[in-house]
């Protein structure tokens, strides 16, 4: 059951149930979610009762998770954490537990422009040719366009995973009372079963106060944990090491194929560190592996971090930056480190209630396979929550914006390269951000607009010999805003204008005329 649904789509069902929820303070429940809809959400629930068929049903009283009954078997079904720049996805093995992240600025290639210096020679004809209003002109148009005003390279670069998280456990023969769940409420994993009579538990969460990923491990009964932790990466130029307590993972992106006999360098360098700290029992070094045995809990910290500093410079240094988020958490709890990250995050998420029906007691994936033959509304409510929880992990101030697949990728190839598709899709992302109360999860966009902003005008320059600038229906982490792929459908040149819409509603919901002084209006 593929349960990871895009913000883009979720952001579909929370325009639709709370952009439209006027009248009824009963069902949505928001301190400043102010709405302007003409469809209040009286006329939203019948319509989507009507839809439902009467059946016997276990309702719950409706908590806020997504609960599994068995461990992930593909990506597309573990549960996604994040802080707005480390993202991971949880699968929830018994005998492996895997954890596939990825660092918000880890792309193949570096700096370039994309913008073809002089294509605005070749401007007129073009519009000519296509005012010609024929077949054959508009032909032509199309491969004078792929000629002479297209971006070089053709094709922009995509985002790249990061590595994985590996954990080998030895006992975990004939578990029982399995449950792998991720509650809303609070952005944490959770992970429970039985050996025996040794209860085994994971919390896993992405902390964005402390900028690291926290796995909690416990056993609670006459065995211990024993295990085996260790860090892989899919990139081809990495390397994995054991030092003392800590797992290192290094690694450099390599020469990317664009096709056509275009090899594009790589530019960025990476490392992950993770962190060891247990109670009670021993732990040694085997390989670029750390192996714990006879512990009642352990906690493992993951920090990650590339050498980008923005979109022209790439000569950071990721094993400082890692070593200092490590440094920030030294000598802190696991309790100090989650009640860091409740503080973030539930003020965010806990603005926003909402009230559909009682919910089926069962699995996610059993109430979205009989949703429709089922009396289960309280489901709408979990996705339209579910949207709002991915847009948190996925933009915080500071990260990159959310990008095609939020933060998670697991694919070297990721499909549309898991870029910033803006003919719909960066402004679907959005389009909950302000409706349900998240004003503060927009800053990552904006940020981005002025940086495109730089790089569009030398393509508006470039292309239409036009002050100001232009983005065309793509932009990836080094800002290209020339148009890509073919010129049938990207010389679209109204990405920029369509995203600064989310500039004017920023103020709409806000009324901070500062910012629309300082950084609306100069856009």
């Amino acid at each position: 059951m593929r349960h990871l649904l895009s913000v883009g789509s979720l952001s579909k069902i929370a325009e639709f149930l709370v952009a439209n929820g006027r009248t009824r303070k009963t069902l949505v429940n928001s301190r400043r979610c102010e709405t302007h809809g003409t469809l209040p959400i009286r006329c939203v629930i019948p319509m989507c009762m009507a839809l439902i068929a009467p059946s016997s049903a276990t309702f719950a009283d409706g908590p806020l998770t997504l609960w599994y009954d068995e461990p992930a078997e593909v990506w597309t079904d573990a549960l996604p954490v994040g802080n707005g720049s480390l993202g991971g996805m949880i699968y929830g093995g018994v005998e492996e537990e895997q954890i596939q992240f990825n660092e918000d600025t880890l792309w193949a290639g570096g700096p370039r422009s994309y913008a073809r210096e002089g294509a605005v020679e070749h401007l007129d004809e073009i519009r000519a040719l296509l005012l010609e209003g024929s077949r054959q002109s508009q032909k032509q148009a199309e491969e004078l366009a792929m000629e002479t005003f297209m971006s070089e390279p053709l094709r922009q670069l995509p985002y790249q995973p990061f590595g994985d998280v590996r954990i080998t456990f030895e006992d975990y023969e004939e578990a029982t009372g399995y449950r792998r769940e991720l509650d809303l409420n609070t952005a944490v994993t959770t992970v429970d079963y039985a050996v025996g009579e040794t209860t085994y538990r994971r919390e896993i969460f992405s902390s964005y106060p402390d900028q690291v990923m926290v796995v909690r491990m416990t056993a609670d009964g006459p065995k211990r944990l024993a295990f085996t932790a260790t860090l892989k990466s899919p990139h081809e130029d990495s390397d994995v090491r054991a030092n003392g307590s800590m797992v290192i993972l290094q690694g450099a992106i390599g020469e990317w194929d664009l096709g056509d006999n275009i090899m594009i360098p790589g530019t960025l360098t990476f490392e992950a560190q993770l962190a060891v700290d247990q109670s009670g029992g021993t732990l040694e070094t085997i390989g670029g592996a750390i192996s714990v045995k006879g512990a009642k809990s352990v906690t493992l910290i993951l920090a990650a971090a590339t050498s980008f500093v923005d979109y022209k410079t790439v000569d950071g240094n990721p094993s400082e930056r890692c070593a200092a988020k490590l440094a920030g958490v030294k000598g802190k709890s696991y309790d100090a480190l989650l009640q860091n990250h409740l503080a973030d995050y539930e003020p965010l998420f806990k603005r926003v209630s909402i009230d559909l029906g009682p919910s089926v007691d069962a699995p996610t994936d059993e109430r979205i396979r009989d949703f429709a033959s089922s009396q289960d509304p309280g489901l709408a409510a979990l996705l339209f929550q579910y949207g709002r929880y991915l847009l948190i992990a996925s933009s915080r101030p500071g990260s990159q914006p959310t990008n095609l697949q939020g933060i998670w990728n697991d694919d070297l190839r990721p499909p549309w390269d898991s870029k910033y598709t803006c003919n719909i899709n960066t402004q679907m992302n959005y389009w909950p951000a302000e409706v349900t109360h998240l004003p503060e999860c927009t800053e990552p966009l904006f940020s981005t607009l002025e940086e495109l902003a730089e790089s569009g005008a030398i393509t508006a320059r470039e292309y239409y010999g036009a002050d100001g600038w232009v983005l065309h229906h793509n932009f990836d982490l080094w800002r290209g805003t020339a148009p890509i792929n073919h010129s049938n459908h990207g010389i679209w040149p109204t990405g920029g204008a369509w995203l600064c819409q989310h500039l004017w509603w920023h103020y709409v919901y806000n009324l901070d005329r500062t910012f629309l002084a300082e950084t609306a209006y100069p856009l």
